[in-house]
C-alpha cells in the first residue's frame, strides 16, 4: 500500500509541468515587420491559440531584419519550454541559409511543429500589358531573350526564385528587378514600370479583382478556386516549376514531446476555427496543418531544392 502511494505521488509530480503549462505568456516571434502575410498569419493564430490552450495569453512580437534570420536566431536560442515560438514563411527555414551567413542551423536548431498554410505564386502583368496569355509570354521570351522584366521583393525571395526556376525549366531568360519589399514592386507594376512578377496570390488578388493586374499562370499543381480560369504552369507545358509560399510554426530545438503535441493540436484547432479558416481561404491560403514529422521531411526537401537552384543559378543575396 505504501509503495503504491509513493508510486502515485511520483507519477503525479512528474506530470505536473505538463498540466501547469503554459505558466506565462506565449510569444509568437514574427521575423518580419507588421502588415505582411507572416504577421497576418501569426495574428490570426494568436487570436484563437490562447483560447485553445485554456485561456493562455498569446502575444505577437515582430523581430525583423536580415531576411528573417534575426528572429530565427532569437527563437533558436530561447529556452525550449514552449513559451517562445517562431512563425515564419519559408525564407529563414530553407532559403536564407544558402544566401547569407546565419547564426543557426535551420535543420537542427528549430523544432518543427506544423506548416500552417501554403499559397501559390501567380504570374501577373499590368492590365495594360500586350501579354494576354502564357503563349504570349513564351513567344516574347524566345523572340527577345533577356529583355522581359520580372520584379521581385528582393534577391532570394520566393518571387525571385520562382522566376529563376521558371527560366531554368523553360530554357529562357529575363531581367530580374529586385526591390526592397513587396510594396515598391506593386507600385511599379501598377505603373507599368516593370513588365511582370511571380507574386504571391494573396498579395496580388486585390489588384486582380480591381482589374489592374492580369493573372497569366499559377504555380500550384492544380488551379486555384480564387482564379479558376487561370491555368497552372504544368497545363502551360512547364514541368517541375511549381512553387508554394508557406507559413509554419516552430520552436527552439528540444521542445518536450507533450508540449509540442499540445501546441500542434491547439494551432490546428485555431486554424480550423470557422472565422479563422474562412479568413485564410478568402485570402488565397490553403490549410496544411501537418504533423511535426511531416513538416521536418518537407523542410528537408525544400532546403535541398532551393540550395540546388541557388547554386545552379549562382544567386547572391546582394
Amino acid at each position: 500500500m505504501k509503495k503504491s502511494l509513493i508510486t502515485l505521488l511520483v507519477a503525479a509530480a512528474t506530470s505536473l509541468p505538463a498540466f501547469a503549462w503554459p505558466d506565462k505568456p506565449i510569444t509568437l516571434v514574427v521575423p518580419f515587420p507588421p502588415g505582411g502575410s507572416t504577421d497576418l498569419i501569426a495574428r490570426q493564430i494568436s487570436a484563437k491559440l490562447g483560447e485553445k490552450l485554456g485561456g493562455a495569453t498569446v502575444v505577437v512580437e515582430n523581430k525583423a531584419g536580415a531576411t528573417g534570420t534575426i528572429g530565427a536566431t532569437f527563437v533558436a536560442r530561447a529556452p525550449a519550454d514552449g513559451h517562445t515560438l517562431f512563425v515564419s514563411s519559408l525564407g529563414p527555414f530553407v532559403i536564407a541559409p544558402h544566401l547569407i551567413k546565419v547564426s543557426y542551423d535551420a535543420l537542427k536548431d528549430l523544432d518543427p511543429i506544423t506548416v500552417v498554410v501554403q499559397a501559390p505564386n501567380v504570374l501577373v502583368v499590368p492590365a495594360s500589358s500586350p501579354l494576354k496569355t502564357m503563349a504570349d509570354v513564351m513567344a516574347y521570351l524566345k523572340a527577345q531573350p533577356g529583355k522581359m522584366t520580372f520584379a521581385s521583393s528582393g534577391n532570394g525571395s520566393s518571387d525571385h526564385l520562382t522566376a529563376e526556376l521558371f527560366w531554368q525549366q523553360t530554357g529562357t531568360s529575363g531581367v530580374h528587378v529586385p526591390y526592397k519589399g513587396g510594396g515598391p514592386v506593386m507600385q511599379d507594376l501598377l505603373g507599368a514600370q516593370v513588365e511582370s512578377s511571380f507574386m504571391n496570390i494573396n498579395t496580388a488578388m486585390p489588384q486582380i479583382k480591381a482589374g489592374k493586374l492580369r493573372p497569366l499562370v499559377i504555380t500550384s499543381a492544380r488551379r486555384s478556386t480564387l482564379l479558376p480560369e487561370v491555368p497552372t504552369l504544368e497545363e502551360s507545358g512547364v514541368k517541375e516549376a511549381n512553387v508554394q509560399s508557406w507559413q509554419a510554426v516552430a520552436g527552439p530545438r528540444g521542445l518536450p514531446a507533450d508540449i509540442k503535441t499540445r501546441l500542434r493540436d491547439a494551432i490546428v484547432a485555431a486554424v480550423a476555427d470557422p472565422a479563422v479558416k474562412t479568413r485564410l481561404l478568402d485570402l488565397g491560403f490553403e490549410i496544411v496543418a501537418n504533423t511535426p514529422e511531416q513538416f521536418a521531411a518537407f523542410q528537408a526537401a525544400e532546403y535541398a531544392r532551393w540550395q540546388k537552384l541557388i547554386t545552379a543559378r549562382n544567386i547572391k543575396a546582394d
